[in-house]
């Protein structure tokens, strides 16, 4: 009964930490520097309220009877693959947000990130197993393609967390906030794909590890929501630092070099033939000078 209770208060607590979220995004303009972030808060504030409620009725004998988890299952894996790829949109903004001082370098870096990816989501279908087939392989794609984005936002957090000081960047930055609460959510998709085959029942000791590690991510979210953001100055630097010079190369990868007008040489005949003019007039006065002496 206990169990039960705790799981129910920390469920709740999980749904009106969602929509807090998605409103003050809202309320605070940060739906237009983070779309794709505000996008995902809204979406798993609204799911949130419906798998509750889909799951309140599997409990009831009319929705037992009607095969109520039916809807729970695709509901939950709906918002599981939408959520996957909206974080690889998540990081894509943390890291233009990041790297705003250093346009040359993002363009890179972005490239570099895409193609990341990409190997991250080959690795993780080439390594799920296809003898399973239906709901099963289905559940396995989605766990592989989920596990690809953590990676990507462990990788994201590592990399801010490592090039902070020299990018600028102030550990009150919405984007470090928003990497830093998507790499507890990522520690802990982690931790329950390990522990998956050891679960027992919704009740589960682990089950509490998990959501409370959902609940910190939120929470670290909602501080920063509340918490004044540093303002972003201009990033000054001397021109012979190694971060300049790679900026300014990056810069200049792509670019084709301005256009040079080159003035075409003159025609052959025609200086012969005014060369001949001059030569004929400083004959004639040479003459000139001649007969007058």
């Amino acid at each position: 009964m206990l169990l039960n209770l705790a799981m129910s208060t920390m469920s709740a607590a999980e749904l009106v930490l969602w929509a807090a979220l998605a409103f003050l995004f809202w309320k605070k303009g940060l739906h237009r520097r983070f779309p794709a972030t505000s996008v995902y808060l809204t979406l798993r504030a609204v799911f949130t309220v419906l798998l509750l409620v889909v799951l309140r009725a599997e409990a009831l004998p009319w929705g037992r009877s009607h095969h109520v988890n039916i809807f729970y299952f695709y509901g939950y894996f709906t918002m599981y693959v939408a959520s996957a790829v909206l974080l690889y949109f998540i990081c894509i903004e943390v890291f233009r947000s990041a790297l705003a001082g250093f346009p040359g370098i993002m363009k890179i870096a972005i490239v570099v990130f895409r193609w990341a990816a990409v190997v991250a989501v080959i690795v993780s279908l080439t390594s799920v197993s296809y003898a399973n087939k239906g709901l099963s392989m289905l559940f396995d794609i989605f766990c592989g393609l989920t596990r690809s984005v953590s990676v990507l936002e462990l990788c994201l957090l590592a990399f801010l967390c490592l090039c902070m000081n020299a990018l600028r960047m102030s550990v009150r930055d919405m984007a470090f906030g928003i990497a830093f609460g998507f790499g507890i959510m990522s520690a802990d998709e982690f931790i329950s794909s390990l522990w998956s085959s050891h679960l027992t029942s919704a009740n589960d000791p682990m089950q509490f590890v998990f959501e409370s590690l959902l609940l910190a991510a939120l929470a670290v979210w909602l501080v920063y929501c509340f918490m004044p953001e540093s303002v972003r100055r201009p990033v000054l630097m001397p021109a012979s630092s190694a971060i300049y010079r790679w900026n300014e190369i990056a810069t200049a990868l792509g670019h084709t070099g301005t256009k040079v007008a080159v003035q075409q040489p003159a025609n052959s005949f025609f200086l012969s033939d005014v060369e001949r003019v001059v030569e004929k007039v400083l004959a004639r006065n040479m003459n000139g000078r001649e007969s007058e002496t």
